[in-house]
């Protein structure tokens, strides 16, 4: 099958009220990326020295060499920004989520005390600090597992969620393979917890941020100082809350790192965010395992159809009836490129739409004539489809005066007789009077006109059938 992988519709226009404690707007969460001791180094066993996220501009990795300097920025992280930063959030008692690098935590037992004291999440960040991109996916799932073990010894209990952060095609895979994760947050690709179905389980997914990050003031682009930090923090809030005043509460992450906020020009424009977030009543600061908690009790999975998921029989048998007795539009639908786009109404209309406009012009007239009258003799007969009886009752087209009934047939023959095909209109949309009105009008038209018209009804009447099944 040509299935297209990635989800690019999400929620799409219509997301979830999140439903937040309290009646919360937003929910904002703190994560600090705990990874002093776990970078790249030699005696780390790796080939080269670290040269991601830290001062040094224009670092690159020395191959077989330890970089003092570089060294010396990560220990800053854990020597002195962790404990400004613990001070902080301690002191504003707002709890934070700690991405912990298992081996950085193995080699700070003193922050891992104060972040238990604080009772603070501390997730795993996996097993090292480095690329997961062109890891082998056996070392890659090793090293997950270790991480799982490592963490566990050194925190006391195992981690309920994940992220790599550098990380590879397989990694969510492979993290969900496990089966331990409450959520896996590599995804930076909306403001909501969301579903994935991984093999033959469900794993929620809670996305982190790139941009609500201290990361910019060690990448170019970025934050050359700490008003700029706090002035994107504060507009991506004002933002977020305001869609959860109307209706649409979502989730703002925010991304800090011991060794870049824990500077002392820096930290003064995170203290001063969480100031102006305090002065709201409605914001929830949870760490993200309640976030987990939450989304599983009030989203829990819905099961749904996933058109691009099905068999080739299934999808015919299930959609081969949107176009009137014309399967065959089902079946070269299911040939194009699905993906999870099309597993909602507006998305596999627009497949199987592609199929029927592309058609030879004799193809599309054979799905016109497919079609039956409106309160002919087959709906007379009680033979008409149970679709197509149900949609002409939604207008009252099976309870009709003799009068009404002798419109009807005397202009299916007129029509017929003029353009080789019956009259089509989406029925759904219109009551009995609209109907006849518009059969009165549109009998005069061209038929080359009427062909293009009812060939616009009858993707209409696809679209409202898909909304029926989807």
């Amino acid at each position: 099958m040509n299935r297209y992988p990635r989800d690019m519709i999400g929620y799409g226009g219509h997301p979830p009220d999140a439903n937040w404690p309290n009646n919360a707007k937003i929910a904002v969460q703190f994560v600090l990326n705990f990874e002093e001791g776990g970078e790249n180094n030699i005696i780390h066993d790796d080939p080269a020295s670290e040269a991601f996220l830290s001062e040094i501009v224009g670092a690159e990795p020395w191959q077989g060499q330890r970089h003092w300097n570089m060294e010396s920025v990560y220990e800053y992280g854990a020597r002195a920004g962790f404990w400004r930063l613990h001070r902080l959030f301690v002191d504003a008692r707002v709890p934070v989520t700690v991405y912990g690098v298992a081996t950085a935590l193995a080699r700070c037992p003193e922050q891992v005390e104060a972040m238990r004291s604080a009772d603070w999440e501390i997730a795993s960040h996996g097993l090292k600090w480095i690329e997961h991109k062109d890891m082998p996916e056996a070392q890659e799932k090793a090293a997950i597992h270790d991480a799982i073990r490592l963490h566990t010894d050194v925190v006391g209990q195992k981690p309920e969620g994940w992220y790599t952060g550098r990380c590879s095609m397989q990694t969510v895979r492979l993290a969900a393979e496990t089966g331990r994760f409450a959520y896996i947050s590599d995804a930076y690709n909306d403001d909501l917890p969301y579903w994935i179905r991984i093999a033959d389980r469900d794993q929620l997914i809670i996305p982190y941020t790139l941009d609500a990050n201290d990361m910019r003031f060690a990448t170019p682009q970025g934050f050359n100082s700490g008003d700029q930090f706090f002035i994107y923090l504060k507009d991506s809030f004002d933002v977020l809350h305001a869609e959860g005043r109307a209706g649409a509460s979502k989730m703002m992450s925010v991304g800090l790192h011991c060794r870049l906020i824990g500077r002392p020009g820096r930290i003064r424009s995170l203290q001063k965010f969480i100031e102006y977030i305090s002065t709201f009543d409605d914001v929830w600061c949870p760490c993200r395992i309640e976030i987990a908690r939450h989304w599983q009790k009030f989203h829990p999975v819905q099961p749904r159809p996933r058109p691009h998921e099905m068999g080739k029989r299934e999808f015919v048998e299930r959609f081969g009836g949107v176009f009137e007795h014309s399967p065959w539009i089902a079946e070269r639908g299911f040939e194009q490129e699905l993906g999870a786009a099309h597993a909602t109404a507006a998305g596999l209309h627009n497949a199987l739409v592609r199929v029927f406009r592309s058609a030879s012009k004799d193809e599309r007239l054979g799905v016109l004539r497919l079609h039956p009258d409106l309160a002919g003799k087959l709906a007379r007969a009680k033979r008409l489809t149970e679709t197509s009886a149900a949609e002409q009752a939604s207008a009252g087209l099976d309870a009709l005066t003799d009068d009404e009934r002798a419109q009807f047939v005397a202009l299916n023959v007129a029509y017929m007789s003029k353009h080789a095909f019956p009259f089509i209109i989406a029925v759904r949309d219109y009551d009995k009077a609209e109907i006849l009105t518009a059969f009165k009008q549109r009998i005069d038209n061209t038929t080359e006109r009427e062909f293009d018209e009812a060939c616009h009804q009858v993707e209409r009447i696809a679209r409202l059938r898909l909304e029926e099944l989807l």
